[in-house]
């Protein structure tokens, strides 16, 4: 009987081992954390003040809390009207698809600082626990605007139906 023996270095062992677990680690984020990993890219609001602050972070000033908060439901079928305010929150790097079905919190703020208002501008915002996945600044004036969060006095900024109208 013959029998085979080999030396061993533990420390080249322990390395390799290491840099397999690395690999794996990184293709379990990079393959099947992907929806985790967009989930948690949307800022969290999980309380008013939160809200606030997001909005505020684009620079408006709005009411300390919200004239309307509801519960509403995204469309399941898509339709013109949530096509072209989904639209609007594509360019926002929000896309109400992935919430189809689902009900989501609807809060409504109103503007203090919008340029040149001769109505009530009010910010919406949509949050599914408690992260923002929408929203948007209507302007209530006839023929006021539907724009993103960001704050723009550019007249070709993209243009929506209300959210209300949206996503009821």
């Amino acid at each position: 009987m013959m029998f085979l023996t080999a030396k061993v270095d533990m420390k080249k062992i322990a390395m390799i081992l290491g840099a397999i677990a690395v690999v794996i680690v990184a293709l379990i984020l990079l393959l099947g954390g992907g929806e985790k990993a967009q989930s948690t890219a949307a800022p969290t609001v999980s309380n008013n003040d939160a809200r606030v602050e997001f909005l505020k972070k684009f620079g408006w000033q709005v009411s300390s809390s919200p004239v309307e908060s509801s519960q509403v439901r995204i469309p399941e079928e898509r339709g013109e009207v949530f096509d072209r305010y989904n639209q609007l929150q594509k360019s926002q790097n929000y896309d109400l698809t992935q919430y189809g079905g689902k009900n989501v919190m609807r809060y409504v703020y109103k503007v203090n600082n919008y340029p040149n208002a001769t109505e009530p501008v009010y910010a919406t915002v949509l949050v599914y626990k408690n992260q923002v996945i929408g929203g948007d600044i209507t302007d209530t004036a006839p023929g006021g605007k539907v724009q993103g969060f960001k704050m723009s006095t550019d007249s070709t900024s993209p243009t929506a139906p209300a959210a209300s109208t949206a996503a009821s």
